[in-house]
Order: C-alpha cells, then structure tokens, then sequence
C-alpha cells in the first residue's frame, strides 16, 4: 500500500513542472553583438538577424526584435521569466545609428477591467436598451418638416 502511495506521487510530479516556451524572436548573442552603428545598414542587418519582430511606425526608422521565455504551471496563466528587446534605429539613409537592448525593466503589465467600460451619459437598463427607439425611427419627418431628404430637399 505504501509503495503504490508513493508511485502515485511520483507519477504526478512531472505535472507540476512548469512547461518552458519561448515567444518571438529567438535571441543569439554572437548575431546581435554583430551590429554595429555606423558601419552595418538595413540590409546587412536583415541578413544578420533576419525580419525584425515589428517596426516603428513614427519617428526615426527603429526595428525590434523582440523575445520571451515563458513558464507556465498546469492551470494557471504564463509568467514572463526572461524578457528582452533589442532595437536597432537607422537614419534617413538606411544606416545603424543606435543599438539599445532592454529586459524586464521596461516591461509594463496591463490589467484591464474587464466588467464594465465607463461610458458618460445616463445609465439605461436592459429594457430600456431593448425598447427605447420604439417611434424613434423615422419621428423627425413626420408632421410636415420642410424638405423631404436627408438634406433638406
């Protein structure tokens, strides 16, 4: 009895573990120590590293790599572990102006409110939803407005 106590514990300890993943760009340090300001390009940049995860859509041309290693517990949300950016910014001409890499630190965390999205004006009821345009639709041209049309005409 005691044996088949411990078998089932054990046999149930692989599930605890967290399952690894990682997200987006996968990062290798001898091509990222690569790129150097003033000397590579857009092009040469793309054959070091490949299609940046997305690029900037205002101010100076910016590429970003981006990547995470995740952990996740069965049942539960994934945890970022490891995060990091690595942004490569250009000039007009095309050429590396700036490398700036960045981890964790700059990572912010949203926590929508996901009940209800504040709205102004009075609160209606479902009801009031549901019914309340009954002779709406249509009640401004009735009793003789000028104009037939939408404008006047």
């Amino acid at each position: 009895m005691r044996g088949a106590v411990i078998l089932g514990v054990a046999a149930l300890l692989p599930a605890c573990t967290p399952i690894r993943e990682s997200r987006g760009y996968i990062t290798d340090p001898l091509l990222t120590d690569v790129v150097q300001p003033g000397i590579d390009n857009q092009r040469s940049v793309e054959g070091a590293l490949g299609r940046p995860t997305f690029t900037s859509q205002f101010g100076a041309p910016t590429w970003y790599y981006v990547s995470s290693l995740t952990d996740q517990r069965p049942f539960t949300r994934p945890k970022i572990k490891i995060h990091s950016v690595l942004a490569v910014r250009f000039d007009a001409a095309g050429k590396v102006v700036n490398v700036e890499r960045s981890g964790v630190d700059k990572l912010a965390y949203l926590d929508p409110d996901g009940n209800k999205t504040p709205t102004l004006g009075r609160e209606r009821g479902f009801l009031e939803d549901l019914f309340g345009n009954i002779g709406q639709v249509g009640g401004a041209g009735v009793g003789g407005a000028p104009g037939g049309g939408p404008n006047g005409q």
